[in-house]
Formats: structure tokens, C-alpha cells, sequence
């Protein structure tokens, strides 16, 4: 008798789990994302019988980040300006931040005339160079907001090459998601985190 109830208590928790499979697959409105969603600081969250965005299975990507890339503090460094020599200025640019969509690192057609303000001020003063930050808001793994944020910066980066700037004058480094402009856990400040910022790099007077 105790070997036919333990069989039926196995059978009865094949069809829970496998239910349980089912109504996950099943869960609307939610956009899959690469790499598991972080909590918020704080106590880990409580598992609920529903599931919610902590339970979802998420695709775990590839790290695409360069092997070669040199390490700057929280940031990769990719296409990196010598500092020693220049005078780091954010307030010129600060007004230029453009700002991707979720999980893109296409320029878009709204965002171009802040770069062609950088360009402008590039060609204006010859010996000024710039440095491009990606940023990305807290979604997914840290090996694929760095690369997110690498993508992102280069993109910048080719669109002022586009308009004449030269390269060499172009520095570009990735922080992912180590340096939101704002912190929060809803679009509100994921939409402000999804970021490219411009360091304009003065030469040192003599």
C-alpha cells in the first residue's frame, strides 16, 4: 500500500512541475532580455507561486567583450586617448548625451543632430580631442552591458568619423552598467542610464 501512495505522490509531482513549465512559457508582456535580471539592493526576494521577473528564464549571452581591451578602472577602455597630456572636460558636451534604445546601440536619427554639435566643436578647435563613454541601464549579465556599452560608443564614434573627424581624435570606453546617471529599477531611469557621453579632452597649456 505505502509503495502504490509513493507512486501516485511521483506521478502527481511529474504533472505539477511539468504545469508549472507550461504557465511560464505562457507568461505575457514580458520581453525576454539577455542575462538574468539583478534584484535591487536589499534582501533577496521571496519566491512567489506565480513566477514573477526574478523566476523567468532568460537566455544567458555569449561574453563578446575583446580579450584585448585594457582595463580603466570600472570602464574597458577600447580605442583609449593618452590623458596625461589633456584636461578632461564634461560640462561642454553634457547638453549632447544621446540616448539608445533598449538593448541597440543604432544611433538613432533623433540623437545625430547632438553629435553633429560635437563634430562642430571638434573642427572648431583642431587640437581638442573627445572621449565616448557607453552606458547601459542594470538589464542583463555584466560581460554583455560591457559590450553593450562598447557597441554603443563605437557607433557614436563612427558617425563623427563620418563627418570628418579624424580617428586618432576619437577615444572610446565602455562602463556597461557600473555608472547609471540615475538610479532606479523602472524605465524611467533605465531610459536615462541607456546612454553615450562625451568627455571633450582640452590640451594642457604650456
Amino acid at each position: 500500500m505505502n509503495r502504490v501512495h509513493f507512486l501516485k505522490l511521483l506521478a502527481l509531482s511529474f504533472v505539477l512541475a511539468a504545469t508549472a513549465v507550461a504557465c511560464k512559457k505562457n507568461l505575457k508582456g514580458v520581453t525576454a532580455i539577455p542575462g538574468p535580471l539583478r534584484p535591487p539592493p536589499g534582501p533577496p526576494p521571496t519566491a512567489s507561486p506565480a513566477g514573477g521577473d526574478q523566476g523567468l528564464p532568460v537566455p544567458g549571452p555569449t561574453d563578446t567583450t575583446s580579450k584585448s581591451l585594457k582595463s580603466d578602472q570600472t570602464g574597458i577602455e577600447l580605442a583609449g586617448i593618452d590623458r596625461g597630456n589633456y584636461i578632461g572636460d564634461y560640462e561642454q558636451f553634457k547638453q549632447q548625451t544621446i540616448y539608445f534604445a533598449f538593448d541597440n546601440s543604432e544611433v538613432k536619427p533623433a540623437e545625430k543632430p547632438k553629435l553633429d554639435v560635437v563634430a562642430e566643436h571638434l573642427k572648431a578647435n583642431p587640437t581638442c580631442k573627445v572621449e565616448i563613454e557607453g552606458h547601459c541601464d542594470e538589464r542583463g549579465t555584466e560581460g554583455y552591458n560591457l559590450s553593450l556599452g562598447e557597441r554603443r560608443a563605437l557607433s557614436a564614434r563612427e558617425y563623427l568619423i563620418s563627418v570628418g573627424i579624424a580617428g586618432e581624435r576619437v577615444g572610446v570606453i565602455t562602463y556597461g552598467e557600473t555608472k547609471p546617471a540615475i538610479q532606479g529599477h523602472d524605465e524611467t531611469a533605465w531610459q536615462k542610464n541607456r546612454r553615450g557621453e562625451f568627455l571633450l579632452l582640452k590640451p594642457k597649456t604650456q
